[in-house]
């Protein structure tokens, strides 16, 4: 497309006439002729030439009186057509060449992360907002480490020999248990530090101390298990109470019988005897296993729920305790890391 160009007019001005010096350096300075003087006129001409004159900084007015009317139409038309939506635009107006040129494309600028000062700054990691369910699981944590600490402690101190070597064995639970606390917490910093290795490092370390403490309460938890099981198999009820009530009739009757020898009713004496030791034993037995209702209640849950299909013996019951309770009380360091990110 052809560029369009508006002409304009410069007004000519006279050039200056040179300054006549006023001394020179081989003699006086020259006269000065004297310049014409311009006639005045009439006040009423100059009046009237000035209002028919256009003013000489009016450029458009200059430009404008130089341009055909009817090119000057076309451009007033084009003008008002670019405001205007194509859609509402003629079609006549749609197809004409735009007159004014685009604007300047602005030089781009560089993202705010590009620059030299931002790469070289390290990210600061924005601390996480606590709320309830963060304090909740933070508190849930401390409070099954000291139950941790409470029960390796205990048994630590069961194993000394003296007390000096329980006092020992008691502190070094307790360490190994704040230890296996903290240590996820301070590993998983370490990780995002980064400083990898000594992240890995502090996780080893937990590891050991969570096997410790692992071991401990499994010792607490299998100890004071079997000692309740002793005490509530060994429980005297209403049945147990005749049965040994029968067994020393029978005794009575049967050292009666066999004092003055061994004969026919002697004979049926010791037998009797071991029919009244027999139903001792068995409700005896009978006591003991209801001392752990518990396990009898999950067989029967299991196979109730299973349909049947599945019939845990007693002693898979009793080992899955067992673990249970010996692991939850180790997992408070977990649970505090975890909640420190929540």
């Amino acid at each position: 497309m052809a560029e369009e160009s508006v002409a304009s007019i410069i007004p000519w001005q006279p050039p200056k006439s040179a300054k006549v010096p006023t001394k020179t350096a081989t003699g006086p300075r020259a006269k000065r002729t004297p310049a014409a003087k311009p006639r005045k006129r009439p006040a009423k001409q100059q009046k009237a030439k000035q209002a028919a004159a256009p003013d000489p900084d009016d450029e458009l007015f200059a430009s404008e009186s130089l341009i055909s009317p009817d090119f000057m139409e076309l451009v007033r038309e084009q003008s008002r057509s670019a405001s205007v939506p194509d859609r509402a635009r003629p079609d006549w107006a749609v197809n004409l060449p735009a007159t004014t040129a685009p604007p300047a494309a602005l030089p781009a600028l560089p993202p705010p992360d590009a620059s030299p000062t931002a790469q070289a700054m390290p990210r600061v990691p924005q601390s996480p907002r606590h709320t309830a369910s963060s304090w909740l699981l933070q508190a849930a944590a401390l409070a099954l480490a000291a139950v941790g600490m409470a029960m390796n402690g205990w048994f630590a101190h069961s194993l000394g020999s003296s007390d000096t070597a329980g006092w020992m064995f008691l502190a070094i639970g307790v360490t190994a248990d704040l230890v296996a606390l903290v240590m996820p917490t301070c590993a998983a910093r370490l990780w995002h530090a980064p400083h990898r290795a000594t992240a890995v490092a502090g996780w080893m370390v937990w590891i050991m101390t969570f096997i410790f403490a692992l071991t401990a309460s499994i010792g607490f938890t299998s100890v004071n298990i079997s000692e309740v099981g002793l005490a509530r198999a060994s429980r005297t009820t209403p049945v147990v109470q005749s049965a040994q009530a029968a067994l020393t009739d029978a005794m009575t009757a049967r050292d009666r019988e066999c004092k003055g020898g061994i004969g026919k009713f002697c004979r049926e004496r010791e037998a009797a005897v071991a029919e009244r030791r027999q139903a001792l034993d068995a409700a005896m037995q009978s006591v003991g296993q209801t001392a752990d209702p518990q396990t009898e209640a999950a067989i029967k849950l299991v196979a109730w729920l299973s349909h049947g299909l599945v019939k845990p013996a007693a002693e898979d019951f009793t080992m899955l305790r067992l673990v249970l309770l010996a692991l939850l009380p180790q997992l408070g360091g977990i649970l505090l890391m975890v909640g420190r990110r929540v």
